[in-house]
């Protein structure tokens, strides 16, 4: 237990959705009594697995079941999993801001957590006095907090508004001095949610390197949940995927990682049907040039997007647009065309967008479409539904395995200037 900074063991937690209660007072006092006795509630073994897309029966559901992993004193952990996966519901059980239904933490040191926009702060008082409030909290002294005040403000960029309550506060300063605070002040655990996002791509990159400096620098311990892939293999050495309440796997980052993108890819279909009935992209196909419907393709082969939406009179003077990405969300390029260059009337239309051949280099990719107005006004966006991949198929690219490439192949021009 030594270098143990977090031990889970057998940890569940149970939501009863709807109203809270049995239904009978008989039952409410049967579990209250339960309650008492330190015994389990009577009334949760109907719960079931978290899975939202399933219609259940059952009033109680588990957004945790029996979760078990140990987290080593300096490491950074990834929490990675699906919406839904019940990766925020741990980080609170283990900020203590809920209890665990069963099951046990045990832990060494203090946790700052930055859980949500806000989390741990009085709306009325200022930023300088929330500050001292959270170091309070975290049991420090008045004269720690001054010594790390300097600093705290310096990260956060708000020295101007550091005496104006943070009621007043945009959502970016909400979250620029909430992360100073939970990252400078003298916790031993750091726990971060997805909170970052709110924050520009600057701070974004600021806060990634603070907490890499935390866990390698000071032997602080990071958990950090994430949807982006490339934020998580840069900040963890490890992580954890939890999928429906479960925890599927713990390990290697690269390894989980890995695993994360085939349960994501494992039901991928070369067909996506747009189930809203007010939508106005309707269906998208990835295809040959064949019209051959298929997510696995050859490098030298063309790749075709079809898309048939409905273009009324929102969409008409808007802007339709494809990006790809790869399995660490880093966008690779986007392609965009003004909808009326390529239709005069509003109806039923289908586009096809190709993909050049010898462009994408051998590996996975998503695409995600939309039709806007920049800056103005998203009417659609469709995002984590189309997947395909490139497949290495006897070209150069086998040479370099498990080097990393790039995502496009550059056939630039070579000239030879001075030769002798």
């Amino acid at each position: 237990m030594n270098n143990i900074a977090i031990k889970v063991e057998n940890l569940s937690k149970a939501y009863q959705l709807g109203q809270i209660g049995t239904g009978t007072i008989s039952r409410d006092l049967e579990r209250w009594y339960a309650h008492i006795r330190g015994k389990e509630d009577p009334f949760l073994r109907i719960g079931e697995s978290n899975n939202q897309h399933t219609k259940s029966d059952s009033d109680v559901v588990w957004s945790l079941k029996d979760i078990n992993f140990e987290i080593e004193q300096g490491d950074a952990v990834g929490i990675i999993g699906r919406n839904g996966a019940g990766k925020s519901t741990l980080l609170k059980i283990l900020s203590k801001v809920t209890a665990p239904t069963t099951g046990k933490i045990s832990g060494r040191g203090r946790i700052a957590s930055l859980l949500e926009v806000g989390t741990g702060f009085h709306p009325e008082l200022s930023g300088r006095e929330n500050i001292f409030l959270n170091g309070a909290i975290l049991g420090m002294r008045k004269k720690e907090i001054q010594r790390k005040l300097e600093e705290i403000v310096d990260f956060a960029g708000i020295e101007r508004y550091l005496d104006t309550p943070v009621k007043r506060y945009s959502s970016g300063m909400y979250v620029r001095l909430a992360f100073a605070v939970a990252a400078h002040l003298e916790s031993e655990i750091l726990i971060v949610d997805e909170v970052l996002a709110v924050g520009d791509a600057e701070f974004q990159k600021k806060c990634l390197g603070k907490m890499g400096e935390v866990s390698r620098g000071e032997g602080r311990t990071v958990l950090f949940v994430s949807h982006n892939m490339g934020a998580v293999k840069q900040l963890c050495r490890t992580g954890v995927i939890l999928d429906q309440g479960s925890m599927l796997t713990q390990g290697n980052i690269d390894r989980v990682i890995k695993t994360y993108v085939q349960l994501q890819q494992s039901s991928k279909q070369p067909f996506y049907k747009n189930l809203n009935e007010n939508a106005n992209i309707l269906k998208i196909n990835t295809e040959d040039g064949n019209q051959s419907r298929k997510i696995s393709f050859e490098h030298d082969e063309n790749i075709i997007l079809r898309l048939n939406c409905m273009i009324d009179s929102r969409c008409i003077d808007a802007l339709i647009g494809i990006k790809i990405l790869d399995t660490l969300d880093r966008c690779i390029f986007t392609s965009e065309q003004q909808i009326n260059e390529l239709v005069s009337s509003t109806g039923i239309t289908e586009f096809t967008v190709t993909i050049p051949n010898n462009l994408l280099t051998p590996g996975d990719y998503k695409a995600s479409i939309a039709i806007h107005i920049p800056n103005v006004q998203i009417i659609e966006q469709i995002i984590d539904k189309i997947f395909f991949e490139v497949l290495e198929t006897g070209t150069d690219f086998h040479l370099f395995s498990g080097a990393d490439y790039g995502c496009v192949f550059a056939d630039c021009r070579w000239d030879t200037i001075n030769s002798k």
